[in-house]
């Protein structure tokens, strides 16, 4: 029998399934139902950067910027090469009307990967 992950008797295959749902959902557009089942996947796996990064995205999606920039913070803290957590975390800066820290981000995003849409937004071009 394979073991349960914490005290919700869920096992670990049960919280991939959650995660490739919360994709989905995601991608359904039902960021906040993707929030919800990422809710216990990082519960039980605190340390995946890769379902923090998900959730960031669902955050982001539903509006909800303050738990977005926490959890796309998280996820730099974690890895700081992120380019494309440079660049959401940018956007979401930029949503909350933050130019010089989402500035910022866009730069470092564009430094990490020339993906033109990172090089776009950077605008090195104003200075």
């Amino acid at each position: 029998m394979p073991k349960s992950s914490g005290s919700t008797g869920r096992t670990p295959e049960t919280h991939v399934i959650d995660f490739r749902a919360a994709e989905h959902l995601l991608a359904s557009r039902d960021p906040r139902g993707a929030v919800k089942l990422l809710d216990g996947v990082i519960d039980a796996y605190p340390e995946n950067t890769a379902a923090r990064l998900l959730r960031a995205r669902a955050f982001f999606a539903a509006a909800q910027l303050r738990p977005a920039e926490l959890e796309f913070s998280i996820v730099l803290e974690r890895e700081p090469d992120n380019a494309f957590a440079h660049f959401a975390l940018a956007r979401t800066y930029q949503r909350q009307s933050r130019p010089d820290p989402a500035r910022r981000h866009f730069r470092l995003a564009a430094a990490l990967d020339p993906n033109p849409e990172y090089l776009k937004a950077a605008r090195f071009d104003d200075d």
